[in-house]
Parts: structure tokens; sequence; C-alpha cells
């Protein structure tokens, strides 16, 4: 993953700083070229944060002076990248300063225009954050917008869990308010906006199952060639819960007469760093073939001593009626920086259309 300075660099700033003077060339803009010059140590999002403070003391005055300059700059193709971060986060912090004029929709409008250069998707959460619905009215006429960028915005702006943006509680506590974006945006003809509807479906199943299934059912009652891959996309983490109703969306019925056997573990003890090696063997003895997502399960133990779920992805496959499969996996508990591993007792499992069979406990660390 790109760091910080490869991102929102010393040089990014200093093309910022020339693309303001071009259009504005009696700003001298002093603490920008002092941002610049001070960006050693921060992390992205401080970054932004300089830089938009920044541009708010180098450009002052009311929203419309700011904005007048940042519709100039975007006569110059080199203001794109991610320059735009803090620019458009500097518009949200202007449009919604208290003033004798209302700017919230020019705010929003000028985002709109922004995000074809990166993206507005976390300005956004400002006004989100401010008004709800006054800022989804907008985000829906962003739906029938012509530039996809645009309408990617609508869905990917408003999502819960929108990946290094700030959480807005709005959205949590009204998970249904953004379902009428997605409705809009389901089959559109972009690949890149239909992505985002389906993470943004994804959070939405981790706030309010019901909902998100709802949804996805009314999708799949008037598809077009692409809504099949939307909606499985979207259901994933469900599918890795065991949502029955997930696994019926997507066709995926219960395999009762299926024989799970194992998991086998190769060990009852993982070392401090090791592997967890395992095998597990489905027969299908029906009369009918079965079609089956296979997926296990470790209950990592927590700091407290309690044990936390996770499943991780095996495969999904046919079984024709008498035949029998063999899988086997190595799990590997070597160091990684999203999660701590403690040693004492866990436990692995297979889960098969959502049902999970065999609970085997293991200890990792010394025995």
């Amino acid at each position: 993953m790109p760091t910080a300075d490869e991102l929102l660099s010393a040089s990014a700033v200093e093309d910022l700083a020339r693309c303001l003077r071009d259009v504005a060339p009696g700003r001298p803009l002093p603490a920008l070229r002092r941002t610049a010059t001070a960006l050693a140590g921060r992390t992205l999002s401080e970054r932004c944060r300089d830089v938009r403070d920044a541009l708010l003391a180098d450009l002052p005055g009311d929203y419309d002076e700011f904005e007048a300059v940042v519709r100039a700059a975007l006569s110059r193709p080199a203001f794109t990248g991610w320059m735009i971060w803090p620019v458009s986060e500097a518009v949200a912090t202007r449009a919604l300063a208290a003033g004798p004029v209302d700017r919230f929709g020019a705010g929003l409008a000028l985002l709109a225009d922004l995000t074809p250069r990166l993206t507005g998707e976390f300005a956004i959460r400002s006004f989100l954050a401010a008004d709800l619905d006054r800022t989804l009215t907008a985000v829906r006429d962003w739906t029938r917008h012509p530039d996809p960028h645009v309408r990617r915005l609508a869905s990917e702006g408003t999502r819960p869990y929108l990946p290094w943006a700030r959480k807005v509680k709005a959205l949590f506590d009204r998970p249904a308010a953004t379902t009428a974006v997605l409705d809009a945006l389901y089959r559109d003809d972009s690949e890149y906006v239909r992505r985002s509807v389906a993470n943004h479906l994804n959070d939405l199943s981790r706030i309010d199952p019901e909902l998100t299934t709802a949804t996805a059912a009314r999708w799949l009652d008037a598809p077009d060639v692409h809504t099949a891959k939307v909606v499985r996309h979207g259901l994933r983490t469900l599918i890795k819960k065991g949502d029955p109703e997930a696994f019926r969306l997507l066709g995926f019925a219960p395999a009762p007469d299926i024989v799970v056997t194992g998991p086998v573990l190769g060990d009852s003890v993982v070392p401090t760093g090791g592997d967890l090696l395992f095998e597990v063997t489905l027969e299908n003895p029906g009369p009918a073939p079965a079609t089956l997502v296979i997926d296990y399960v470790v209950h990592h133990r927590r700091a407290n001593g309690t044990l936390s779920p996770k499943v991780f992805k095996l495969t999904t496959r046919g079984l024709d009626p008498g035949a029998s499969l063999t899988i086997s996996r190595r799990h590997s508990f070597a160091p990684v920086s999203t999660r701590t591993y403690y040693p004492g007792e866990q436990a692995v499992e297979v889960q098969v259309n959502g049902v999970r069979y065999g609970r085997r406990s293991f200890r990792l660390g010394a025995a």
C-alpha cells in the first residue's frame, strides 16, 4: 500500500500551491508553503488536515470567494490527484461555516465537480453529519449524473463503514436511509459504480441483516446481467456468518444429506508463529447433486481468554450423488499487523452452506 508521503507528498502540496497561484496570482499562500516543508512524520489524515487548514488560512473570506478560486483551479489539468482531498475538506468546512447566506447546496455541488479529479467521498461525511436528509436529497440526484465518478460518489460517500472516513452516526441509526441510492445504482452501466454499491450493501449487512437481504431480494426480482454478481459480493459477510436467507437468495439450499468428517487436525498443538494443518472430508449420499459453500471458522483466543470466531473461505464446489471430497488446509499463525495471537486453547470447525460441523480444539504455543 502506498505511504502517506507517496500520496499527499510535499511535491503534491507544492503543485497545489502552483495551481492556486496561477488562478489567484495575488495570493502568496504562505501557510501552504510552510505546510509543504513540514509533512515529515505526519500520517495521511494528519497531512490532509494540515493542508486543509493551510488552505483556509491562505484563502480567507466567505464561501463564495473560496469557491471562485477552486473553480478557477478546476480549469487546470494539473489540479488533480491527492491534492484534491484536503481541498474537498476545506470546501466542506467553509460551506458549513455559519454565515448570512446558506451555502450547503453549493458546497455539495462543488464536491460533485471535484470528485472526478480524485473523490469527494471523505468530505461529504461532514455534510451527512450536519444534515443527513438534506445531503441525501442531493445524493439521489447524483445517481442520474452522466459522470460515473459522481454516481459512485453517491454510493461510496454514504457507506456506513467507508474506509479511512469518519463515522457518521446517522447512517448507523437509520441504515435504510441510503437504500434508495443503492436501488438507483445497482444496475449502473459502470462496474466501478456497481462495485461500490455491493460494498455499501455489505456495510449494511453488518448493521441490519434483514434490511440487506430484503434489498438484495428486491434487486433479484428486477435484475440485469450484472445483478447476481453485485448481490453475491454484497452478501459476502452474511454468507460467512451463515445467514440462511443470504444462502437462499444465492441459490444455496441447505444440504441435510451431506456427511462431514473432520476437521482432522495435523496436531493438537501449534507452535507460536506456526501453522495449523487440518483436513475435512465431505460425502453426498443423497440422490441429487449438491452445491456447497465450504468455509472454516477459527475461534481465536482473546486477551481476556474468551474465543472470537473468524470465518475463512475454502471453496465453492458441486458434489454429485455418491461422490466425496477431501480438502486440506494450512492456516498460518505467523504474526500480522491486523491481529494479535494469544497462546492457549483455540478451536476450528468447518462451515458448509452456513451450517457448522466438527468443532475441534487445539492449543497455540507450548503444550
